[in-house]
């Protein structure tokens, strides 16, 4: 090809490219526009509905002032508050969904009788002060209370919302009581759950010990402050408006691949690798999950005391759903008062993390259609709300169960007085084989029998070839991983993943509670995970995952102390609980996977027995799984035999 037809091809390619930008962008410019107008229409009715006060600085009580904005009706009577607390941008002033969702947020609950106010943690945006997560000092939750109960238009009672990082600061503030805490209702609030009894994902930093990497991705999207511009001391409330009108402080980290990006090492460098800010990233993945710095920030631990009547709301596939249920349980059985114990209630629906509303009429979560997983959420969040801020009598108790829960598989919604339901009975299956699981070409089996002679199932764990995440139940990650139900057999035809099925089933069944794995292991090298994945498996030998769990073998006693391995010594390794609600239908199987990896998911172990999030070089390791009437792995399901559903 001539040098000047090789032009004219490079030109007319360009204008090809070009041309089909040309419907993409104009997409983009009438969706960008719709945005707006439905952003104007919201803010033109709060304005005409409510009294705006925006830019409200509130001083804490060591002097740094917090960036609130305040939407109250137009009305002479006191009224409720309904509180939200964010490390997130919510001015709203140009487009942005979170942007929107605020002033909608808002709209919604001044329409019903209620103050909104939602306000900036500390060091974020135009809030004052240095920012870490989950906004420490604790005691700034407590100050905002002070503060809007003494407010004039005050009724005194305020009740606290939100999802995600709006929810997470809400239990610790809650244990510190005060008086004007009335109700609150944490949405997808994993990242604030501590310690409960054995539990121990501390903000979901850890799993079993392994870090879980979402808080690698998640900072490098959010940490930007230290070099944020500075709104100069005793500007006033007329000055920031108006900044905030043409410069929200919300800059942008360059996009960057996060599956990338995560599989660099060592796993200290893995924001500076990618240019992102790594203050708070490199204090934290130094911590070990029993580091004494885990309960001094805005944590809630099981020591601490929780004296307020909560709505708990957790989804299927949100990340560290297990924590969510126990902390439940926790307090209902816990708390000092009875009437705190008696005023706690659950919703748990099939959804992504903070995925509620999103349910549709065909609900698909990942690839599978979980059918109809529509709820009615706002009308019993402000029923609730309306029984504790307002004092109504309303029908909440009488109408509401103590436990809303969706069952996938069946697709319904159901009720229980209990976490997990009354009726679901621990069933043991046994692991099986004559040593040769290894994928799902492999003679692995669960069986309600113990295996009688020992059959080793052994696999090569090479953490520079770990196995994919795919689905699950994830957050933040990017796009590393995709959460939700997916397809699993491709990732089964590999020998470094082992797997147990039952027979197929002849009636069906529901697994509906915490699912308990107890596995005996060995090694030939001082340290390693074991990772575990519960599968529903259909007729035509689809495999959809339904949770998923880990274990670093060093805390297998505990995550006080480390404990290493002998060459060939067998352990015993309980892992921390899964949990769902599935119906697995007639001629359903149920199957686990099990291996050492499920990356990026949870860090890989480098197999070496040393700090491992400093190290670049690592141990191939050979694991075996035993399984005999001395070492008896095996998993517990919580059954519910008599469903409605039997075929």
């Amino acid at each position: 090809m001539t040098e000047s037809k090789l032009i004219e091809t490079k030109n007319s390619n360009k204008m090809k490219k070009r041309t089909n930008l040309i419907p993409f962008l104009l997409a983009y410019f009438f969706v960008s526009i719709f945005n707006l107008q439905a952003q104007d229409k919201i803010l033109q009715e709060l304005e005409e509905l409510a009294i705006v006060d925006q830019k409200i600085m509130m001083p804490m009580r060591d002097g740094i002032r917090l960036a609130t904005d305040i939407y109250r009706p137009k009305t002479d009577k006191k009224v409720p508050i309904i509180f939200s607390r964010t490390p997130y941008n919510f001015n709203s002033w140009g487009d942005g969904e979170r942007k929107t969702r605020t002033a909608q947020s808002a709209l919604e609950a001044v329409k019903r009788g209620y103050a909104y106010v939602v306000q900036n943690e500390r060091g974020r945006y135009f809030s004052e002060g240095e920012w870490d997560i989950l906004g420490v000092p604790l005691t700034d939750g407590y100050d905002a209370f002070t503060w809007m109960k003494d407010q004039s238009w005050s009724n005194g009672k305020i009740g606290t919302l939100g999802c995600s990082s709006t929810a997470e600061w809400q239990m610790a503030v809650a244990a510190l009581d005060h008086p004007s805490h009335a109700a609150m209702v944490p949405q997808g609030y994993g990242a604030g759950v501590g310690r409960v009894g054995s539990i121990n994902e501390q903000g979901n930093w850890y799993r079993g010990g392994a870090e879980q990497m979402l808080f690698i991705a998640w900072l490098y999207g959010v940490e930007h402050d230290k070099f944020k511009p500075r709104i100069p001391a005793g500007a006033t409330q007329e000055d920031l408006i108006r900044i905030s009108r043409f410069y929200d402080l919300a800059p942008e980290n360059p996009p960057v691949d996060m599956a990338e990006a995560l599989s660099h090492l060592p796993i200290q460098d893995i924001l500076k690798n990618i240019h992102g800010k790594n203050e708070i990233f490199d204090k934290m993945i130094r911590r070990k999950p029993n580091d004494e710095a885990w309960f001094k920030g805005g944590i809630y631990h099981d020591d601490m005391e929780i004296g307020v009547p909560s709505f708990w709301f957790a989804s299927w596939y949100d990340v560290s759903i297990t924590p969510n249920l126990a902390l439940f349980n926790h307090v209902r059985n816990n708390a000092k008062d009875a009437a705190i114990r008696d005023n706690q209630y659950l919703v748990i629906a099939p959804t992504l993390h903070c995925g509620y509303t999103r349910a549709t009429e065909n609900t698909i979560v990942g690839e599978r259609s979980v059918g109809d997983a529509r709820l009615n959420y706002d009308e019993q969040i402000y029923a609730w709300f309306d029984l504790w801020l307002k004092g109504e009598q309303n029908d909440f108790i009488e109408k509401t169960p103590r436990v809303q829960y969706y069952t996938m598989g069946s697709n319904e919604w159901q009720a229980s007085e209990t976490w997990p339901p009354k009726k679901a009975e621990l069933t043991t299956y046994y692991l099986s084989s004559n040593g040769k699981a290894n994928s799902v070409y492999g003679d692995g089996k669960l069986t309600s029998s113990k295996a009688k002679a020992d059959f080793p199932d052994s696999f090569t764990y090479d953490p520079m070839k770990p196995v994919p995440s795919y689905g699950g139940n994830v957050c933040c990650t990017g796009n590393a991983i995709k959460g939700g139900a997916f397809d699993q057999q491709q990732m089964e035809t590999r020998n470094d993943i082992l797997i147990y099925t039952t027979d197929v089933l002849e009636e069906g069944v529901e697994v509906s509670g915490f699912i308990e794995s107890t596995l005996y292991v060995s090694s030939d090298v001082k340290d390693t995970d074991f990772t575990i994945k519960l599968i529903d498996v259909y007729p035509d030998g689809t495999a959809y995952n339904l949770d998923e769990t880990i274990q670093r073998v060093r805390y297998r006693e505990g995550y006080d102390k480390e404990v290493f391995m002998e060459k060939g010594k067998v352990y015993k390794v309980d892992l921390t609980p899964m949990s769902t609600s599935n119906y697995f239908k007639k001629g359903h199987s149920i199957r686990i996977e099990i291996s050492s990896s499920n990356f990026p998911r949870f860090a890989r172990n480098l197999n070496t027995g040393g700090n491992n999030y400093d190290e670049t070089e690592s141990v191939i390791a050979q694991n075996k799984v035993h399984h005999s009437s001395k070492y008896t792995s095996q998993i517990r399901l919580p059954m519910i035999s008599n469903h409605s559903n039997d075929e």
